[in-house]
């Protein structure tokens, strides 16, 4: 009896993972082994990158706080620890927007903080 392999499910797993490969460079994308360990490698980079992407968006975001709010004489950290004093809540994404594109806005927070 001959050996059953069944093609058309391993085809259809290689057609999967060449298209997803689909604009890589070079062998990468129709050399079906090599596909495949770029593929993984991707994906990890993925899962990896979708959370470092939130921990580099928070650095950003206190870098330009602590910019703004050193022009009125205060550091990052006494800023932040002066609006929780006074029940401002506002989180580092909305402070860091209103830094670069609303000074005078956020001129008037830290005046309220200060007094």
């Amino acid at each position: 009896m001959p050996r059953s392999v069944n093609a058309v499910a391993s085809r259809k797993r290689r057609k999967k993972i060449l298209k997803a490969t689909r604009g890589f460079f070079g062998a990468r994308k129709n050399v079906f082994t090599v596909a495949k360990n770029t593929l993984e490698k991707a994906w990890a980079y993925a899962y990896r990158d979708r959370r470092a992407k939130k921990r580099a968006f928070r650095r950003l975001w206190i870098a330009r706080i602590n910019a703004a709010t050193r022009m009125y004489d205060l550091k990052y950290s006494q800023f932040m620890h002066l609006l929780k004093q006074n029940d401002i809540d506002l989180n580092r994404k909305v402070l860091a927007d209103l830094a670069m594109n609303h000074p005078e806005t956020f001129k008037s927070i830290v005046d309220k903080v200060k007094k």
